[in-house]
């Protein structure tokens, strides 16, 4: 098959930032199809480029880079005109680039304009991939505050999904979302992945810094931002100032990363600490030997539609992982026994958890081990991989109803 990929993040594991579509590329690719991803510059990405529009060969997928930089540090406006801008400019490549169907992968919703044109222009199979719910992030966020231009986006929304051959969601949350909202079944779930040959390798005589060692380390990993709810970290943090043995840590950028860094020294707190973005090579290490990781989500019901990659990588090391939100990844843990849920934004009843955790050294060992188990059996990238192909193979066969249940490991995600 001829694969056309639009997603304006794409990242290699060099990267700070997830490989989804660099890890099914490459896997597609070694299986003899040709697979091309039209994509931008991102600041978490290790991509490249000296030219307007490049081409690069990054492990057999031909990469076609928009020299467009994409930063959550801009402007809601900014951000906004980079997103219409690389969607009118891939249009040149929906248009030309020879496919057998074409992904375009959202957010923002503003890829659905390749992936229409491709569609109705060209005749393309057309698969829209769900990673998260525009324009409704969007407008959580604060980034479009206009109730005419809310409903316009709505209306797009729903045609992207209408024309689509296939919606892929990135979590059952997602799916059921749109089948609820909109009415379209026409969908499968498929959960971000992860690199089990990476993040599942114990990684030998990489040590801790100094400051962390002999620690119980509490790890986020990602965006430092509100909807991240960064500050509550940093809260707990400070309600666990007297217990020495305890340490949270936030590896990332964002737009909350300098003012946390700021009270932090003020407040001179000796438990809490903020490193700076690093591959996922690099990452690793500090996942794996971290107690616990952290998946703090803003309290909002949209989020709990969410897919963060953190959570698979997590999971792949054997840390178990205490989150926030009240859907699919709340059930997810609970039948899985791979980690907690704290429903609430108290940082002093965080604190107080983290307490009686670790003062417990008797759920650790075996919760790890499932944690472990659980990623290999549902979020090995390869797996995920060859199911996303025999999906993209029925498309192109017209037979999008064969993709409603691809494998029993996807049970859990469509109910």
């Amino acid at each position: 098959m001829k694969i056309v990929y639009f997603y304006q993040y794409f990242s290699t594991p060099k990267g700070s930032w997830g490989t989804r579509v660099y890890d099914f590329a490459k896997q597609w690719t070694e299986k003899g199809h040709s697979v091309t991803v039209v994509t931008s510059i991102y600041a978490k990405s290790d991509l490249k480029a000296s030219r307007w529009t490049e081409e690069q060969i990054i492990d057999g997928i031909r990469v076609k880079i928009l020299n467009l930089r994409i930063d959550n540090k801009q402007s809601p406006l900014r951000r906004i005109w980079t997103f219409f801008a690389f969607s009118i400019w891939s249009s040149w490549y929906a248009l030309t680039l020879p496919a057998d169907v074409v992904v375009a992968s959202s957010g923002p919703i503003t890829v659905g304009i390749p992936g229409l044109v491709a569609r109705y222009l060209r005749g393309r199979k057309l698969v829209f991939e769900a990673r998260d719910l525009w324009p409704d992030t969007a407008i959580l966020m604060g980034a479009l505050p206009n109730p005419v231009l809310q409903k316009l986006a709505y209306r797009f929304e729903r045609l992207c999904y209408r024309a689509a051959h296939l919606i892929v969601a990135l979590s059952p949350g997602i799916q059921q979302n749109i089948a609820r909202r909109c009415g379209f079944n026409h969908s499968i779930s498929i959960p971000n992945a992860t690199n089990l040959d990476l993040f599942g390798t114990p990684v030998a005589n990489v040590p801790l810094p100094a400051s962390l060692s002999g620690k119980k380390v509490v790890i986020y990993t990602g965006n430092i931002g509100a909807v991240n709810n960064s500050t509550l970290l940093f809260e707990t943090a400070k309600a666990l100032r007297q217990r020495n043995d305890i340490a949270i840590l936030l590896i990332g950028d964002g737009q909350l990363k300098q003012e946390l860094l700021t009270k932090q020294q003020q407040d001179a707190l000796p438990n809490f600490f903020i490193y700076d973005l690093m591959p996922k090579n690099e990452l690793v290490a500090y996942v794996q030997q971290a107690w616990l990781a952290i998946v703090p989500l803003k309290r909002a019901p949209l989020l709990d539609t969410s897919s963060p990659n953190k959570l698979m990588e997590a999971l792949a090391a054997g840390t178990p992982v205490i989150q926030t939100t009240d859907g699919w990844i709340r059930t997810f843990l609970e039948e899985h026994q791979c980690g907690f849920t704290f429903s609430s934004d108290d940082p002093a009843a965080l604190a107080t958890l983290l307490i009686s955790l670790a003062d417990d050294p008797t759920w650790r060992p075996a919760m790890s081990l499932r944690a472990s188990a659980v990623a290999r059996r549902l979020f090995d990238k390869n797996q995920l991989a060859t199911d996303y192909l025999t999906a993209l193979s029925n498309v192109c066969q017209s037979k999008p109803q064969a993709t409603d249940r691809l494998t029993d490991r996807t049970h859990w995600i469509s109910g």
